[in-house]
């Protein structure tokens, strides 16, 4: 054996090892990746108490989706059926959409029509009905004809308007991020109604300027879509940072619950994060 040959033996050794070891771990990487942007959506629960909530009211679960994105290729509407399919089976009393059902930017592989990103949407059930906001998606995409499909189901369009769902007085407010949000005039819409009041926007941002008090449902963070072990997110799309990035947040008195959303925006890929369904269990004081 010639002895100058084995660092050679060593070194080609050492070479295919770290191969081998960057192979893995790309292939890890690809697979988290695949299954946290394709992968069923988290249900997250929690509770919320409201002092403007009648005593002898029942409580009232409420699922917030947000961010849906239909588009190619991580969102076609034949995964929207699975996902309402989902949804429906929790059995929420009233179901709110926060905006942003479309993505159409440079990565997106297909563009849906509108009545092929609302077909699936028609699909959702709730004793008190299902109520939807725009996001900013929605106005550039072309607001006016996903509102026209939606005109043709049961969901309740809000902007900047107030609706009654059972002991709930839902105020609407379109979206902030492209300058369509009024807030004074959903409050004043809310206080013709009766029983506790809920404000649902596409994005928390409006969150500083609403009442003390205040109950905000809310998206449009995709709670940073990409987080990075040890770095977290690389960006939130929000005026305030990660102030209000993901979850529960309690401000004050004010509680904010933000969702990761279902789909994904500008990239079609989620790393670190889910899609997620919140359901949030209303109960009055006392209850």
């Amino acid at each position: 054996m010639n002895r100058s040959s084995f660092p050679t033996g060593r070194k080609r050794t050492l070479v295919l090892a770290i191969l081998a070891a960057v192979l893995v771990a790309s292939s890890l990487i690809a697979w988290k990746a695949w299954r946290d942007t394709m992968g069923d959506p988290q249900v997250l629960r929690t509770t919320v108490t409201l002092a403007d909530m009648p005593e002898a009211t029942d409580q009232v679960t409420v699922a917030l989706l947000t961010d849906i994105h239909v588009s190619g290729p991580d969102m076609p509407p034949k995964r929207l059926d699975r996902i309402v399919a989902q949804v429906n089976a929790l059995e929420p009393d009233l179901i709110v959409i926060a905006g942003d059902l479309v993505s159409d930017g440079r990565l997106v592989t297909h563009v849906y029509k509108a009545d092929e990103i609302i077909a699936p949407l028609a699909g959702l059930k709730a004793p008190l009905g299902v109520i939807l906001v725009p996001g900013n998606h929605d106005h550039w995409y072309d607001w006016p004809a996903l509102k026209a499909g939606l005109a043709g189901t049961d969901i309740v369009v809000l902007e900047n308007e107030a609706h009654q769902a059972g002991p709930l007085a839902i105020g609407g407010l379109d979206d902030e991020y492209t300058g369509h949000a009024d807030i004074p005039a959903t409050l004043r819409a809310m206080k013709k109604l009766a029983g506790a009041r809920i404000i649902v926007s596409h994005g928390p941002d409006p969150t500083p300027d609403l009442p003390e008090g205040s109950v905000v449902l809310a998206g449009h963070t995709h709670c940073g879509q990409i987080r990075l072990p040890l770095i977290g997110s690389l960006g939130v799309p929000s005026r305030y940072g990660k102030r209000y990035e993901c979850g529960r947040i309690e401000e004050g008195t004010k509680t904010v619950i933000v969702s990761g959303g279902l789909g994904t925006s500008i990239m079609p890929v989620r790393f670190g994060t889910r899609a997620q369904v919140w359901l949030v269990e209303f109960r009055p004081e006392g209850g």
